[in-house]
């Protein structure tokens, strides 16, 4: 939920903000992507709630993509118009978190094979780790 502390951990970050629209808080995050392919950007938005499930603290957050009228299509960027998650969080009893997630994106143009089968072999692995370290490193609030 922290935008700000995530551009600071993901490498892949160009822009990430949140912006009044249309009366809701909408988020516009461009990703980079590798050469020669064009980065994509992201027009969403998201809610958050802390859940009590018998007893237990449950956060959910829920975000899906938005075709918010404050924000221009990029030449050079290709929006993605599909996009949902759902991300659901809680305490493992010790020390961690136990996390679920449920992610869908369609990102539109030309992807060559040889990057989906890096971005499923190491791609997603890598940012999971790179995650787990940036929660890891929160500040922790006083």
């Amino acid at each position: 939920m922290d935008l700000e502390y995530r551009k600071k951990w993901d490498q892949f970050v160009k822009e990430l903000y949140e912006k009044e629209c249309d009366g809701k808080t909408v988020v516009y995050w461009e990703v980079k992507y590798p050469f020669p392919l064009s980065n994509r950007d992201y027009v969403y938005i998201r809610e958050r709630r802390d859940l009590d499930v018998e007893g237990r603290k449950v956060c959910v957050v829920l975000a899906q993509s938005t075709s918010a009228s404050c924000f221009a299509e990029k030449q050079g960027v290709i929006r993605v118009k599909k996009y949902k998650q759902s991300l659901a969080i809680e305490s493992d009893g010790k020390k961690g978190s136990k996390v679920f997630m449920y992610y869908f994106d369609n990102p539109g143009g030309q992807i060559p094979s040889w990057l989906i089968n890096w971005a499923a072999k190491n791609g997603v692995p890598n940012f999971l780790k790179d995650m787990v370290k940036a929660c890891q490193a929160y500040p922790k609030k006083t």
